[in-house]
């Protein structure tokens, strides 16, 4: 096994081609087929979609009814198949052949010399500029067919599956141009029947405002199909007697954009993308209702016809052609970043307004640290109050100092109380706990310096509890503060501690993206200037419990890993539950290099830095021992609180269901057979 192999981790790099047409010249046209599939070799491609009729031109009008034509169309793709004897990537190629005395279009799948099958166009378009019916045969009535390419008979219609034996998950689909325009496309059965890349080959003349109706097609069709969808439009070359064209090229994968390619272009262009197999073999497998929808049209997707093919896919390092987002919580586009900091944060506020309306309207009781989690859940309780015109003075926020609180957080703390104007208090916790030390006998109560999980658990406990007596006794709930990060790692006291509270607006937000709702809210200007300089010192904090007193600040990091790169395992384990030595593969590539790839918007320059495997596979250890054998007990008694991001929850109710006794032993297993191939190594 190679570890740095796309291939070993379920990936398929796919290529959407658009060259430079000759018109009445298909032998010169299957040189540019050619020569951009040499490209594709070289590159490492498994499949590779070119353009509709691609090897005639599409624009030929009844020159496709000359014979002469036909023949050099014939003889072209003669031509493209003999070479591909010599090539790795599958071309599905565009052509117009002869077939029962009739003219269709067609998508040629060609592998290693030979072809696999041919699908025609279904649905042609007959309107507008269009008149495709004048000399072309609509293909939809063709299931089951065979038609004759050079001496061999090969299956033909539009219900084929070509089906890679050796690289599980590439089922290929072909459609053609406007059978994607339809409301029921050929794709959305192939799609039912077990296609996960969906290839269109387009002829697609551009007009104002066309290229934008094409991404909304394309990018729909692969989030209904939850497939890769690779779409190849005709570029230049094509005639311009009464039309013009761009040359678009799109892969889209589960509604995301992998890839794409300048339009218009002055040269042959190839946009190429590694297609994530897995993921969609993992969507597919975990949304119950795209099979449903299979049982619902069983009729005809069970007619589908499998042709399988040995790929003999590349199983050394080629690279990575795919965006792999450092923080998968935390986008980096700023645009998108910033809807998504929108809605998370209304999505809390509208948690806790609903909350507090349907238990009487009582009030909020929070314990204000000075950390990131307790500022974020106090900013919603703001803005909850302002939003239902109670005033801020119904929230009670008290700072419960304990052995290690440190100046910085506990003025924080005070400074962020006063500037929202809530009502504050201070209980300090350490003479209630040394006296519980005292009585339980720990060392510390007798003067020693042993700070262990009873000392620190003594702490955290003694705040909760006074936090929900202070409720009882002031008609209040207590509003939780810990995260998705800390319910995801166990990072928080069971029962009477930090686990625990009447209602948790951030249980459904990762470490890694409070800070980002936090700059957030401070960019809104919805609080006083007093309170958004009290956050920007706020984020500027080391994240950490103040539990344990010393001069070296206690820091959570170090004990339960980077949120960084647990938060990365956290999102594909919850969100597609794929194997270690995968996640490690994506961490890789995503943290290998600091200078690569984005960063989302206004991260600190100080904060930007790589991880190397053996990093990765330390902190990945610590993420399963921790997710899967110890933290889910915590999970599955913790208090409501709203699901936030699309990357999943962790509500025993909701997302996530598991029992409290498991074990990390498969989980560990797949990272100590990497470890056995030598794969971690430095």
């Amino acid at each position: 096994m190679e570890f740095r192999s796309i291939h070993e981790h379920g990936f398929a790099r796919i290529a959407a081609c658009t060259g430079e047409i000759a018109i009445g010249d298909p032998l010169a046209n299957a040189d540019t087929v050619l020569a951009m599939a040499d490209r594709c070799d070289a590159d490492g491609v498994d499949v590779a979609v070119f353009t509709e009729l691609g090897l005639s031109g599409y624009s030929i009008d009844d020159l496709l009814l000359q014979d002469a034509l036909l023949d050099a169309v014939d003889a072209a793709l003669e031509r493209v198949v003999a070479a591909s004897s010599a090539l790795q990537s599958v071309l599905v190629v565009g052509a117009p052949l002869r077939h029962d005395g009739r003219l269709f279009n067609c998508a040629v799948v060609v592998h290693r010399g030979a072809v696999l099958g041919v699908a025609p166009k279904s649905y042609l378009p007959n309107y507008r500029e269009f008149y495709e019916r004048r000399q072309i045969t609509a293909g939809d009535d063709r299931r089951g067919g065979t038609i004759r390419i050079g001496a061999a008979q090969v299956p033909f219609g539009p219900d084929l599956l070509f089906e890679a034996i050796d690289l599980p998950g590439l089922v290929l689909h072909a459609e053609i141009c406007e059978d994607l325009w339809v409301p029921i496309p050929p794709s959305a059965e192939a799609a039912l029947a077990g296609a996960t890349v969906l290839a269109n080959l387009s002829g697609s003349p551009i007009t104002v405002g066309r290229a934008e109706d094409r991404e909304l097609l394309v990018r729909s069709a692969s989030a209904r199909c939850v497939a890769a969808y690779v779409y190849a439009a005709a570029g230049r070359g094509e005639s311009t007697t009464d039309l013009a064209w761009d040359g678009q090229t799109l892969i889209y994968e589960n509604g995301a954009l992998l890839a794409a390619e300048d339009r218009f272009p002055d040269s042959d262009r190839i946009a190429v993308a590694d297609v994530d197999l897995d993921l969609l073999r993992q969507e597919r497998m975990r949304m119950g209702s795209f099979d449903d929808n299979r049982r619902t049209h069983a009729a005809r997707v069970g007619q589908f016809r499998r042709v399988p093919f040995e790929l003999h896919p590349v199983l050394t390092d080629i690279g990575f052609r795919r965006p792999v987002e450092r923080f998968p919580f935390v986008p980096a586009d700023p645009a998108r970043l910033a809807q998504d900091c929108y809605e998370a944060y209304n999505i809390q506020v509208a948690g806790l307004v609903q909350r507090l309306e349907a238990i009487g309207r009582p009030k909020v009781v929070i314990g204000v640290s000075g950390g990131l989690d307790s500022t974020q859940a106090l900013l919603v309780a703001a803005q909850a109050m302002d939003r239902t015109g109670r005033p801020r003075t119904d929230i009670l926020a008290f700072s419960l100092p304990g052995f290690a609180t440190g100046d910085e957080t506990s003025g924080n703390a005070r400074s962020l109380m006063t500037s929202l104007g809530v009502t504050m208090g201070e209980v300090d916790i350490r003479p209630t706990a040394t006296t519980m030390l005292q009585e339980l006998g720990h060392p510390f109560g007798d003067g020693e310096p042993i700070y262990d999980v009873t000392f620190e658990n003594v702490q955290a406990g003694l705040r909760t509890d006074y936090l929900f007596r202070i409720a009882n006794q002031r008609g209040g709930i207590v509003l939780g503060t810990g995260d998705l990060s800390e319910l995801a790692l166990g990072w928080s006291t069971y029962g009477v501690g930090d686990q625990m509270s009447h209602y948790n607006v951030n249980g459904g937000i990762p470490k890694t993206f409070i800070q980002h709702l936090i700059r957030w809210v401070i960019s809104t200007g919805s609080f006083d200037p007093e309170v958004d300089a009290t956050l920007g010192r706020i984020l500027d904090t080391e994240i950490s419990p103040e539990l344990v007193p010393g001069e070296v600040l206690q820091s959570t990091e170090s004990k339960v890993g980077p949120y960084a790169l647990q938060d990365f395992a956290l999102f594909h384990v919850l969100r597609y539950g794929f194997r270690p030595g995968r996640i490690a593969f994506l961490a890789w590539h995503a943290w290998r290099d600091a200078e690569a790839g984005s960063w989302p918007p206004n991260f600190p320059e100080t904060k930007r830095v790589a991880y190397d495997l053996p990093e990765i596979r330390r902190w990945l250890e610590v993420f399963y021992r921790r997710f899967f054998a110890f933290a889910q007990f915590k999970r599955s008694a913790m208090p409501n609180g709203p699901k936030v991001l699309a990357g999943g929850s962790l509500s025993p109710r909701g997302d996530w269901r598991a029992p409290s006794d498991g074990t990390a032993i498969a989980w560990l297993a797949d990272l100590e057979r990497w470890d056995a191939e030598g794969a971690f190594d430095a």
